[in-house]
């Protein structure tokens, strides 16, 4: 089990920050794996009236009660408050009913642009991903986005391989300049992190750094030389109470590898 000398795995620590990022009362994309376990979580704490959405045409008051595989699993359609298409979710997506929206990545650059389209030159890349789904739609419409992924130098390049999913651009204005009428990155949550981004520049800082490691070792694994907001601070740990939800709703740690 990959934990850190500590009561909780990195795969548990990223599923609480990313539970914070979620507000009472609003409508989050959920988005797979981590993101299942963070809405439900965030349900049962300090968000009991959010409303999740599910890319495959699901809308769900409460949380289904059975672990997750993948949003399409039968109890996700269990006593789901709409099941629609996918086409449906996009156009409530598109209005800008989402509050925030979840999304994974390869490679995250210094403006939040997210690569899941291919490593190395367009015409013979060394590394084919698996391309947008829904990926390019959540980061251009929610009103915020949250990014959940590895922290590896290697996966935090200065400047992506492809723009699969739009961040900030080159920063400053980008996201208006090219007509995206909302959102952009709010916060990257990884297995040593929360970073956010400079209200004007739209570069990413570091916000905390999770219990065990420092500040040194999360520039050490990125690609640019980051800078710090001015309140950085280590990550507050897991309450007891938010371990106990995450394993009643993973019991066997199949997303947070927990023991």
């Amino acid at each position: 089990m990959a934990r850190t000398g500590r009561n909780y795995t990195p795969q548990e620590m990223m599923v609480v920050c990313a539970a914070r990022e979620i507000r009472d009362g609003e409508v989050v994309f959920v988005g797979m794996r981590l993101p299942l376990l963070a809405f439900a979580l965030a349900k049962r704490t300090h968000a009991p009236t959010a409303v999740g959405l599910f890319e495959n045409g699901l809308v769900r008051d409460q949380p289904a009660d059975a672990l997750l595989y993948t949003m399409g699993d039968s109890p996700n359609i269990l006593g789901a408050e709409w099941a629609n298409r996918t086409s449906a979710l996009m156009g409530l997506l598109a209005q800008g009913h989402a509050h925030l929206g979840f999304v994974g990545g390869a490679e995250v650059d210094r403006f939040g642009n997210l690569n899941t389209s291919y490593i190395g030159p367009r015409d013979h890349p060394k590394v084919k991903l698996p391309g947008s789904g829904g990926g390019a739609d959540i980061a251009s419409l929610a009103r915020r986005l949250a990014i959940i992924m590895a922290h590896e130098r290697h996966r935090f390049p200065e400047r992506v391989s492809y723009i699969t999913s739009p961040g900030y651009g080159d920063g400053g204005d980008w996201r208006a300049r090219v007509g995206l009428p909302r959102g952009g990155p709010a916060a990257v949550i990884t297995t040593l992190a929360v970073l956010g981004f400079d209200p004007d520049t739209h570069e990413m800082l570091l916000r905390s750094w999770h219990p065990g490691g420092d500040a040194a070792t999360v520039r050490a694994n990125t690609g640019w030389d980051l800078r710090l907001t001015p309140d950085a601070t280590a990550t507050p740990v897991p309450s007891a109470a938010e371990l106990r939800i995450i394993r009643e709703c993973d019991p066997e740690g199949f997303w947070t590898h927990h023991a």
